[in-house]
């Protein structure tokens, strides 16, 4: 079934979209949530989740060319909230460790200006991700979005640990470099 056709049973208020959208996505979702839990039942619970949230959101929302990435990135928030949740210590541990690593390029702001702003700033390193070679470009989604360890990028592109943290240095401060001069201050 494509991705219209399920976007229509939702909007249909068809349950099957739920079935469908479980049977062509639901192993994908799990793995996104799974890497980010470090847990099974987590990652399943996370995955339900997301078609609840998709059912809420699918009207008003028809994300006919991006229906993946839409559910892609609802599973990875709840997963996160999971993880928050749980406050798991090994994992608020890799989390902080996550941040650490961005805080250098990225600014933040907690109000709602800084909503705006993180909107903008978004639109910026999506514009900027599609600047990168596609292999440095997948090397930092894996440990920005998907939370990747490095030893779980090395051992998917077959890297060495030193050469998978030179591209995520260089990959940082390019990224940085880019930001300034899109106006966003580190």
């Amino acid at each position: 079934m494509t991705d219209t056709e399920i976007i229509d049973l939702y909007l249909e208020r068809d349950q099957a979209a739920i079935r469908q959208t479980s049977d062509k996505y639901g192993a994908r979702l799990r793995r996104i949530s799974e890497g980010i839990t470090r847990d099974a039942g987590s990652a399943e619970e996370c995955e339900n989740d997301t078609y609840m949230k998709t059912w809420e959101a699918i009207p008003p929302n028809e994300p006919r060319d991006y229906f993946f990435v839409f559910l892609a990135r609802i599973t990875r928030h709840l997963s996160l909230d999971a993880c928050k949740e749980r406050n798991r210590l090994k994992r608020k541990a890799e989390l902080n460790e996550f941040t650490k690593e961005l805080e250098e390029c990225i600014p933040g702001a907690d109000d709602t200006a800084g909503e705006v702003e993180a909107k903008l700033l978004g639109e910026s390193i999506t514009k900027w991700l599609y600047t990168q070679k596609k292999e440095h470009r997948n090397i930092f989604l894996r440990r920005y979005w998907y939370m990747d360890s490095i030893e779980e990028i090395m051992n998917r592109f077959g890297f060495g640990e030193s050469k998978v943290k030179s591209i995520l240095f260089r990959s940082r401060k390019s990224l940085q470099d880019y930001l300034v001069k899109e106006g966003f201050e580190a």
